[in-house]
């Protein structure tokens, strides 16, 4: 899950990545699965990943 605040920058977001920070994260989650993440009310939204999409895109793998 990701919710934001209301000057839109991601205030908290699962799955963090030790190496990356909170809008790092979510940019790069954009980049490589944005056709996956379902707003909701709020300032809130989540992506729809298998564990084995998260881990790739955690991993930094391309695919």
């Amino acid at each position: 899950m990701v919710r934001f605040r209301p000057d839109t920058t991601v205030w908290e977001i699962n799955g963090l990545p030790a190496h990356l920070d909170k809008q790092a994260w979510f940019k790069l989650l954009c980049e490589r699965a944005g056709s996956k993440f379902e707003t909701r009310a709020g300032g809130r939204g989540y992506f729809r990943l298998t564990r084995v999409e998260y881990e790739a895109i955690a991993a930094r793998n391309p695919n």
